[in-house]
C-alpha cells in the first residue's frame, strides 16, 4: 500500500516514470547542459524560515538569469528552454538550497527563423551568470521584505529590523555566488537518466541507507572535498529524522518547473518549431513508442506501491509458484 506522500522515497516510482515519458517526447537532438545555481549560507538561513517565498525567488531568478544572458546577442542571441529542479539538501542532509537546470545547448533565434547553437562544449559564461543571478535575487529579496512577505524567528529575529536586514543584504552583495555548468551530457539518454535520479526524490535515496540499529541510522555519502570519496555517517534516529524533515516543502509548492520554450503555455508548438528549425521529425507517438510509459522509460516499478524496484536476487520458478508476489512495505 502506498502513502502517496511526495516526500516518501518509496512512493514516487510511478509518478517519475510518467513524468519521464512526457519529457522523453520533448528531447531534441542537441547537446544538453547542466547548470546549478546555489546561494550562500546567509541567504540559505533566510530561505529556511521563508521556504515558499524564497524558493520561488530562487526559481524565478535562476530562470531569468539563463534566459536573459542567452537572449543577449553578445552571448547566444537565442530563446532557451529550461527544466529546473529544486534541491534543498547536501550529501549529509543538511539544508543547502540550490537549483539544477537542464538546458538544451541552443534555441530558436529571437525572431524564430533559425536555430542558434552554442559553441561546442561551452554553454554560457558562468561568471556573468553568477553576477546577474546575485543581483536579481537580492532585488527580489529586498522587495519581498518591503512587502512584509518574510518572517524571522529565533536566531534570525533581529533581521526583522530594516537596518539589520540591509546589513545582511550588503554582506550578500560582497559574497561570490556560485553558479557552475557541468560538461554537456553525452546524449538524450543521459539527460533522462539524470532526470530520473533527481526529479522525484527528496533528501536521500533508499540505496544509500545502510542500517538501523540501536536507535542509530547509518548511510553512505560522498565527500566532494576528498575527491568524491564514499564515507559512512551514523546519526541518532531522531537527528536523522530531523535532517530529513528539513527538506519538506510547503503544501502545493512545485519543485519542478519549466521556462522558455519548455514553459507549459504553448510548449508543444514551440517544440515543434525547434524540430522544424533543426530539420528533424516530430517525436514518435505513444502508439509508435509503446503505450506503457513505464516500459518506455525502462524503470522497474512495483505494481503495488509504485516504488522503484531493485533486483536483489532471482527466485526459482518452483518457489515462485508456491509463493505469489506480495508487496510488503512494512
Amino acid at each position: 500500500m502506498t502513502c502517496r506522500n511526495r516526500h516518501c522515497p518509496k512512493c514516487q516510482g510511478a509518478a517519475r516514470a510518467q513524468w519521464l515519458a512526457e519529457r522523453q517526447a520533448e528531447l531534441l537532438p542537441v547537446p544538453y547542459f547542466h547548470v546549478v545555481f546555489t546561494m550562500p549560507a546567509p541567504a540559505g538561513e533566510i530561505a529556511f524560515q521563508n521556504k515558499a517565498a524564497v524558493y520561488a525567488i530562487l526559481f524565478r531568478c535562476a530562470a531569468e538569469t539563463l534566459t536573459t544572458i542567452a537572449a543577449d546577442p553578445k552571448h547566444l542571441g537565442a530563446q532557451l528552454g529550461v527544466t529546473a529542479v529544486l534541491h534543498t539538501w547536501g550529501q549529509t542532509l543538511q539544508h543547502h538550497p540550490h537549483i539544477h537546470c537542464v538546458v538544451p545547448g541552443g534555441g530558436p533565434s529571437l525572431d524564430g527563423t533559425r536555430w542558434v547553437a552554442c559553441r561546442p562544449g561551452f554553454f554560457l559564461p558562468v561568471r556573468v551568470l553568477s553576477r546577474l543571478f546575485r543581483r536579481l535575487f537580492l532585488q527580489e529579496l529586498q522587495a519581498a521584505f518591503a512587502a512584509g512577505e518574510l518572517g524571522f524567528f529565533g536566531a534570525l529575529a533581529h533581521l526583522a529590523d530594516p537596518t539589520a536586514f540591509a546589513a545582511r543584504l550588503n554582506q550578500l552583495r560582497r559574497t561570490d555566488w556560485v553558479v557552475y555548468a557541468k560538461p554537456p551530457f553525452g546524449g538524450p539518454e543521459q539527460v533522462l537518466a539524470y532526470l530520473g535520479r533527481y526529479t522525484h526524490r527528496v533528501a536521500i535515496a533508499n540505496s544509500r541507507l545502510i542500517s538501523l540499529a540501536d536507535g542509530k541510522v547509518s548511510f553512505s555519502w560522498k565527500d566532494y572535498r576528498q575527491n568524491r570519496k564514499t564515507k559512512v555517517m551514523t546519526l541518532d534516529a531522531d537527528e536523522f529524522i530531523r535532517r530529513f524533515l528539513l527538506h519538506s516543502l510547503p503544501d502545493g509548492f512545485h519543485r519542478i518547473r519549466h521556462y522558455g520554450f519548455l514553459a507549459n503555455g504553448g510548449r508543444n508548438d514551440k517544440i515543434a518549431l525547434c524540430r522544424q528549425l533543426l530539420a528533424v521529425r516530430n517525436a514518435p507517438t505513444d502508439q509508435e513508442a509503446g503505450d506503457d510509459p513505464l516500459t518506455k522509460c525502462e524503470i522497474p516499478v512495483c505494481p503495488h506501491c509504485g516504488g522503484t524496484m531493485r533486483r536483489v536476487d532471482v527466485v526459482p520458478r518452483a518457489c515462485a509458484r508456491d509463493h505469489p508476489f506480495r508487496c510488503d512495505t512494512s
